[in-house]
């Protein structure tokens, strides 16, 4: 066999591993005017990367070592984004410990990540006590305060945060490490069993990064990210790294805005005088800015916000572009880094149109070097026809190659080559993903395949409508029947019969199958969630089943 030529190199050339570093000391982000605030507290770029090199040295005062795991529990800062940075540029793995989960879960992944170094919030400090007996390899505790000090004492031989900085030196050399060292850890949910961990290498965190800047900046009107944006999560910096944007906004050298503590008052006071552009969330939280009393006189012009975590309903999406919002979709899940498509529209279709809302609610079309497929159980290309049902699978080169310790779910996820979502999509010919449900969320009633995502999106569309979930529940002749839960607006009016004859026009205008009118649509108080806001269809399937 004939091996294709290797490109000659020189002994003195410089390699140029892919490294997280590289994503600050870059030229953007070094030479950036643009400021870092979280409350009271403003720092320059060049401050952000002193402090950055303090952490790092704090850290390495504790013992953290190349590949030592340092976990995190705090409320999205400054200081989150300085454990961004030191903690993998360091030659270590950042854990993000999701502080939704219940007290048993967060003792089992700081278990199972390895951490041996904890940096918790102070507010946290009791679920930390609570387990403390439980973990198995944490060391040392850094407590963090958002004032000069804690009323509370700290627990043995822990160390305050800013003490810890204010004691390490200016400067640190970071080590010139392997880009396939890995960088980070977290833990994501499931229906059943523990969470699983899942990492990512400093080669995939760059590459999403590159990927995801050129696919923001690639629009030509619509739905853009650029260095004069001001960036301000609002998903939690433990799910995903804040799904990556950070690591973006950093390299762009972008203002970035922190805001602690998710009240949609505070989102809206910092959204107001920071002069935000650009942000992500799930639809939750895009519906709780909206609703609440101090956004009726906010300005929303120069909003950009992606809505991901779950579908992007139509009936939202009308809500916030009547307030000037230019909102979109994108899909991605933990495992996939996240992003993977954008719902961006080209300037032809940004006509006001109903076929503009549409397209904005999709799934998306997929991102530079992402190769993503919807394929038949034989692995093949189903047709490109809106039409043909079939699983997502993915490509790319920031895909986690893997679960933590966990080789039996790490060759389900990789079976054959690709990274098997369990999603269920059709793809349109215009190149746009489309997702129709979760393989285990969608409905078979009578041998057809129900969407209940496209049944949540039409009954969200009614003016009374604040959420929808969509069920199946048992029949004895269909098999699955679909189920709607509705929780109204306040102060609105509606019942089963009203939104029965809403989804009614769909039928009659083609865009729903009668079959797929609900049996039973109940108006509920609330819908349940897990912890990163998505709707919690499985415990919403086990309380409901019988009252249905």
């Amino acid at each position: 066999m004939v091996q294709p030529e290797m490109a000659e190199q020189t002994t003195s050339a410089y390699a140029y591993p892919l490294l997280i570093r590289q994503l600050l000391t870059t030229s953007h982000a070094r030479f950036s005017s643009a400021e870092v605030v979280y409350r009271d507290s403003r720092f320059t770029y060049g401050q952000l990367y002193e402090r950055v090199c303090r952490l790092a040295g704090g850290l390495r005062e504790l013992g953290v070592k190349l590949g030592d795991t340092v976990a995190v529990m705090d409320w999205d800062s400054h200081r989150y984004l300085e454990c961004y940075f030191a903690i993998p540029m360091m030659g270590a793995v950042m854990m993000t410990a999701n502080v939704r989960l219940s007290a048993d879960q967060i003792a089992y992944t700081l278990n199972a990540s390895g951490a041996r170094v904890l940096i918790v919030n102070e507010d946290f400090m009791p679920l930390y006590e609570s387990v403390r007996d439980r973990l198995t390899n944490i060391k040392k505790v850094v407590r963090v305060a958002d004032h000069e000090a804690s009323g509370e004492p700290l627990p043995a031989g822990a160390i305050e945060y800013e003490a810890l900085l204010a004691g390490a030196p200016a400067s640190f050399d970071f080590p010139e490490l392997d880009e396939n060292t890995r960088a980070t850890t977290f833990f994501t949910t499931g229906t059943t069993g523990n969470p699983k961990g899942v990492y990512f290498t400093h080669r995939q965190i760059v590459l999403h990064t590159l990927s995801t800047a050129v696919a923001f900046s690639s629009a030509a009107k619509q739905g853009r990210m650029h260095c004069d944006d001001v960036y301000m999560p609002m998903t939690p910096m433990f799910h995903v790294h804040a799904w990556g944007v950070p690591y973006i906004a950093t390299f762009l050298g972008m203002k970035q805005v922190y805001p602690g503590k998710y009240s949609p008052e505070n989102l809206i006071n910092l959204i107001e005088r920071e002069g935000v552009t650009f942000t992500h969330c799930v639809a939750t939280i895009l519906n709780m800015l909206l609703d609440h009393e101090r956004a009726r006189s906010a300005d929303f012009s120069a909003m950009k916000i992606i809505v991901g975590g779950g579908p992007l309903p139509g009936g939202l999406a009308e809500r916030a572009l009547a307030r000037g919002i230019d909102v979109y979709g994108a899909y991605g899940m933990s495992e996939t880094g996240p992003f993977v498509t954008l719902s961006q529209i080209r300037t032809p279709d940004l006509d006001g149109s109903a076929h503009e809302v549409i397209l904005r609610t999709r799934t998306g079309r997929p991102m530079p070097l992402v190769d993503l497929r919807v394929v038949n159980d034989a692995l093949s290309d189903v047709p490109s026809d809106g039409e043909a049902l079939g699983e997502v699978v993915i490509r790319a080169p920031w895909l986690t190659q893997g679960y933590l310790n966990d080789s039996k779910a790490s060759a389900t996820l990789w079976q054959d080559g690709y990274l098997h979502t369990n999603d269920l999509g059709v793809m349109h010919p215009d190149g746009y993903l489309q997702l129709k449900d979760r393989s285990k969320d969608i409905i078979k009633s009578g041998g057809e395949w129900v969407s209940s995502l496209t049944i949540e999106d039409l009954i969200s569309r009614h003016e009374a409508v604040h959420e929808v979930a969509v069920i199946a529940v048992e029949h004895p002749v269909w098999g699955e029947r679909p189920a709607a839960l509705v929780v109204l607006k306040p102060g609105a009016q509606a019942d089963e019969a009203v939104l029965k004859a809403h989804l009614g026009q769909y039928v009659q205008d083609g865009r729903l199958a009668r079959m797929a009118i609900p049996d039973r649509i109940v108006m509920v108080p609330s819908l349940e969630r897990t912890s990163v806001g998505k709707f919690d269809k499985k415990l919403l399937r086990e309380k409901y089943r019988l009252a249905l």
